[in-house]
């Protein structure tokens, strides 16, 4: 039995950043598919066992169950080394930037995705044009941040790039963004992450059923 256990599903971007990080680490792992759209995770039985906050990833270790991809990603490069900041300075820049990820940058990103995309009921129209402001504003970010260097702090990859990439490789049909043709910097990235042994799309490194986007 693998020491790792990940509770995910296919279509979760936070769930992909750990799947990848642990992927690309060479570290034995073995997924738990969460029926996240059958509401496995919003039941009170799965808060109690699982996680409380009724979200993914968690990751299962050793009797103790961790969440927030941020904070995973953070405990695994602690305790493993792979892909961990050099130094205290890296340290604060890495925190910075999953930081940064979280609250903006998959936030919005992974939000906008999910209504446009999942949502049982189609969404305001301004809340999705409100959305798509903040994608291309934080986009922008990170696509001039990688115009000068190949990954996020620097000339190799760490938990940050992993933390970034969450949402990344999900289809445009999806998401509404050619990134390779709005966002050249972060699309290179992106290529340059899949380089990486181990790198696998979510489709195919997570379990769960692919879902057609909603037309809308």
């Amino acid at each position: 039995m693998s020491p790792y256990r990940l509770h995910a599903f296919c279509q979760s971007g936070n769930g992909y950043k750990v799947a990848l990080y642990l992927n690309c680490s060479n570290i034995p792992w073995e997924p738990v598919e969460v029926d996240f759209f059958g509401g496995q995770n919003r039941t009170p039985g799965w808060r109690e066992s699982v996680n409380a906050m009724g979200e993914v990833p968690v990751l299962e270790v050793d009797g103790r169950r961790l969440t927030q991809s941020g904070a995973i990603l953070t405990w695994l490069a602690d305790k493993h080394g792979n892909f961990a900041p050099a130094n205290a300075d890296e340290r604060y820049e890495t925190t910075r930037w999953l930081l940064f990820d979280n609250h903006k940058f998959t936030s919005y990103y992974g939000t906008r995705r999910f209504l446009k995309c999942f949502a049982p009921h189609a969404p305001d129209p301004a809340v999705l044009a409100f959305l798509q402001s903040r994608v291309e504003a934080t986009f922008a970010i990170v696509d001039k941040h990688l115009a000068s260097q190949p990954f996020v702090i620097g000339k190799r990859p760490t938990i940050a790039d992993f933390s970034l990439a969450g949402y990344v490789y999900y289809p445009a049909d999806e998401t509404d963004v050619d990134i390779a043709k709005s966002y050249p910097n972060i699309h290179a990235w992106s290529e340059r992450m899949k380089m990486l042994p181990g790198w696998k799309h979510p489709y195919e490194l997570l379990p769960g059923k692919y879902i057609k986007p909603i037309v809308r």
